[in-house]
Order: structure tokens, then C-alpha cells, then sequence
């Protein structure tokens, strides 16, 4: 029965080897799948526009140019698009975190009459799509002579049914002990929300944080609809010019695309272990 019960032993250890190996091939496969993308983005920014069109077409390039990346920042205002982008997203970010932060203090932890109305109200807002508010919105803006700014596109941004929903359930998550000990030494709500609550919410601030930039700086049709030339137009929307009814200028237009990338992947790498700890401890799994 020993000798027995040692073959069963090492036979689930094979079985346990074999599952962990055939388990990390496929996630690694998974992995290149999903990066080829990318990969052929970054590749393609560096050939010459002869191996681009080439057929078959070819991974590798045969050789190495920097002619695409000198081309986008002559061809268009490419560094006004870049502070334009930066300003858009980075003004939405800003004010978005702290408008949807206080709105998700008062659904959290204030009292009042009609929140679960208000709660309701959100879910709601994150069902309707943003393309049913799209021509109203518009036609709202430039009635007040906001179009073709960045106000006018920053403006409508400012808050986000996501952002209180996601800061919502963080501060639900967390202990009142430190609120109750700050209002027995006097503390306001403003004061609480501020040096309290705002200081443990760091994890899930810096995730939504890294939510609003991203999608603000990917946004293409708001930018298209709202800005009528390059002047007040973002990276996404100037990119674009070189996709022709005819042609398409792949080269610049993977230079130009992965210049827009750093920003966010940068954003990214700075805040992962705090994206990591905001994620697992909203809910949101």
C-alpha cells in the first residue's frame, strides 16, 4: 500500500507539472498574440515605405529609417497636437479625480435624502452610450461659443459616472474608525475628505487617474467633432489626416502612433503596483 500510495504521489506531481507547463505555453502564446499588434506597429514605424508595401509583407525590415518619425513632426504641427492632447487629457484627468472623488464622498459616506436615487442615476449614465448625447451636447457648446476650443472639450468631461461609481465602491471598502475619531476632535467634512480619506484613497485615485488619461488621450470622435482645425485638434485626430480615402500613409502614421503611446505607457509603469492595489480593492474584479 506505500509503494501504491508513492506511484499515486509522483503521478499527481506529473499531472500537476504537465498542467503548469501546457498552462504557461498557452499564456505565453496568448501574450505574443495580443502584442503582435504592437510589435508590427513599433516595427513598421522604422521600415522604409518600399518594405511597407511590399508583398508578402514581412515582419522584420530589411533595414532601419528615421525618415517616418522626421516626416510627422513636418508634415503636421505635431507638437502643438502633443500639448493640445496633453492639456485635453491631463485638464480632464485633474479635474475629473477631484469633482468624482467629492461626489463619491457625499454617495459614501453622507447621509442625505434621494441617494439611492442618485446611485441609480449612475448606473444609468454608465448604460447610455456617449454617441446619444453626442449632437445635443454639441449644439449646447457652440450656442455659448465653445467649439473649436479646448474648454469646450474639456468642459463636458469634467466628471464621469464611472469615476464616482469606481471611487464609490473604494470608499465603501474602507473603515470608518479614523472619520469617527477625526469628528470627535472636530474635524469638518471637508477636513475628513481631505486629510483622510483622500490620503488612503491614493491606490484608487491613481488607477482612475490612469483610466481618465488614457481613454481622453485615445479619444478620437469628440476631439473630430468638437475642433474644426489642427490648431485646437489632438494627436488621434491630426493622425488621422494621413489615412486617405485612397492611401494610406502607414508609415507615418505608425511613427506618429507610437510617439503618442509613450505618454500613456509611461503613466502606466509609474503607477502599476498602485493600479494593481486600486483594482483589487474596488470590487471592480
Amino acid at each position: 500500500m506505500a509503494a501504491l500510495s508513492v506511484d499515486q504521489l509522483r503521478r499527481r506531481r506529473s499531472m500537476y507539472t504537465a498542467t503548469k507547463w501546457i498552462l504557461s505555453i498557452v499564456a505565453i502564446v496568448t501574450a505574443l498574440l495580443m502584442l503582435l499588434p504592437i510589435v508590427w506597429m513599433m516595427l513598421t514605424a522604422f521600415k522604409p515605405e518600399a518594405d511597407i508595401v511590399t508583398y508578402p509583407p514581412t515582419l522584420w525590415p530589411r533595414q532601419l529609417t528615421l525618415e517616418h518619425f522626421a516626416d510627422v513632426w513636418n508634415r503636421i504641427p505635431f507638437a502643438r497636437l502633443y500639448l493640445n492632447t496633453i492639456i485635453f487629457a491631463g485638464g480632464v484627468t485633474v479635474i475629473s479625480l477631484l469633482l468624482d472623488s467629492m461626489a463619491a464622498y457625499a454617495l459614501a459616506r453622507i447621509p442625505f435624502r434621494g441617494r439611492g436615487a442618485v446611485m441609480i442615476l449612475i448606473l444609468l449614465l454608465l448604460m447610455l452610450p456617449f454617441q446619444v448625447t453626442l449632437i445635443p451636447l454639441y449644439d449646447m457648446l457652440n450656442g455659448m461659443g465653445l467649439t473649436n476650443t479646448l474648454p469646450g472639450m474639456i468642459i463636458p468631461r469634467m466628471t464621469n459616472a464611472f469615476g464616482i461609481f469606481f471611487l464609490t465602491q473604494f470608499f465603501l471598502s474602507l473603515p470608518k474608525d479614523l472619520e469617527e475619531a477625526a469628528l470627535v476632535d472636530g474635524a469638518s467634512e471637508w477636513r475628513i475628505y481631505r486629510q483622510v480619506i483622500l490620503p488612503l484613497a491614493k491606490p484608487a485615485l491613481l488607477t482612475l487617474g490612469l483610466f481618465h488619461f488614457q481613454y481622453n488621450w485615445n479619444d478620437l470622435l469628440w476631439p473630430l467633432v468638437m475642433s474644426s482645425d489642427l490648431e485646437n485638434s489632438t494627436l488621434p485626430a491630426g493622425l488621422a489626416l494621413f489615412m486617405g480615402q485612397h492611401v494610406v500613409e502607414y508609415g507615418l502614421l505608425m511613427a506618429g502612433s507610437l510617439l503618442a503611446m509613450l505618454p500613456v505607457i509611461a503613466f502606466f509603469l509609474l503607477i502599476q503596483r498602485s493600479f494593481v492595489a486600486g483594482i483589487a480593492t474596488t470590487g471592480l474584479k
